[in-house]
């Protein structure tokens, strides 16, 4: 039994181990997360995200070392690696791209798998980074797994999420087209000493100045416009655009400090509440939904499944009136 007061007091042992209960989804790992609800909620939540290859993990490791030693404060990582969709294995090597991290009682980095999950988040993310939360951690980034164009979902979790783009991946426009732009409270273009670096930054800064300021909301739906911004009285926040060169320390100052501006801006605006709020709502979602869908498979004889299943693939059922069937109990 994990000791939850040895947690909240620092003890690295117990919160790995708790972690490790969390991330299973074993029961004990459930408990523990009602028991630290109420503590949780005042660590800084900052998603970074973006295409493989842009930098992201060498881009963590030099904001944690800036927070732990410029700023004084605590820092924990999530670092979410995909699982092959073969084995289900990952390597989880995040650690080893952030060795000069290594010793400091004020930073904990947790990697885990993707286990198959889209959106470039692990199902057990949140219940994680609830507990680094409860644990104490003032500041907590969670890196995303690299997959692109569905990588939206940490837009549900963190507080200021970062999108780190790169040049030499193609094509100038390719933040537009991939669907993670939108999610942006701040742009990073990393590896800004490689040829390319001012045209990307420039893609992006047109993009924005054509009002490609659309976020999505952390339920899926929307997040305030420019417009609905001015409607309710509120400044809107305009995604600066930051050029580094991560494995050399450069810009990294001006990148934490865009991150302390976006936090004082949702205090100061009253977004923090909110999406503290949507954070939450979606959360309750997620788990309603796997609750349902685990209550309907315990319900649910599985062959009866499987007989629904062998009318789908002879086309004699379509998977729509399969399910309908299924779920008005009408299959017998």
């Amino acid at each position: 039994m994990v000791d939850l007061d040895a947690v909240t007091r620092g003890n690295r042992l117990e919160l790995a181990r708790l972690l490790t209960e969390v991330e299973n989804q074993t029961p004990a790992g459930e408990q523990a997360l009602d028991r630290l609800f109420a503590r949780a909620g005042k660590a800084h939540l900052v998603g970074i995200t973006g295409a493989p290859g842009t930098g992201k993990s060498s881009l963590v490791s030099c904001l944690a070392k800036n927070i732990r030693v410029a700023q004084k404060q605590t820092v924990a990582i999530v670092a979410v690696d995909p699982s092959s969709p073969f084995t289900g294995g990952a390597i989880l090597g995040d650690r080893v791209r952030m060795r000069e991290l290594a010793g400091d009682p004020g930073v904990f980095i947790r990697s885990m798998a993707s286990r198959g999950e889209l959106g470039g988040l692990a199902s057990a993310t949140a219940g994680v980074v609830q507990v680094l939360d409860a644990a104490g951690f003032d500041f907590i980034l969670i890196e995303t797994v690299g997959a692109g164009q569905s990588e939206v979902d940490i837009a549900c979790l963190a507080y200021t999420t970062l999108v780190v783009e790169s040049p030499g991946l193609g094509d100038d426009i390719q933040a537009i087209k991939a669907g993670i732009l939108e999610i942006a409270d701040i742009l990073v273009v990393n590896k800004s000493d490689l040829p390319g670096a001012e045209n990307t930054a420039r893609a992006l800064r047109a993009n924005l100045d054509l009002g490609y300021h659309l976020h999505m909301n952390h339920n899926g739906a929307h997040r305030m416009t420019i417009k609905e911004n001015e409607v309710r009285n509120t400044p809107a926040w305009t995604p600066p655009i930051i050029q580094t060169i991560a494995t050399q320390h450069n810009g990294i100052d001006e990148v934490v400090a865009e991150i302390l501006k976006h936090r004082e801006y949702l205090i100061d605006t009253g977004l923090w509440q909110k999406r503290e709020q949507d954070r939450l709502r979606s959360e309750v979602y997620h788990l309603l939904q796997t609750g349902l869908v685990k209550r309907w498979q315990q319900s649910t004889p599985p062959q009866v499944f499987e007989r629904l299943l062998q009318k789908v693939f002879a086309r004699e059922l379509s998977p729509r009136a399969a399910i309908d069937s299924l779920l008005n109990g009408s299959y017998n």
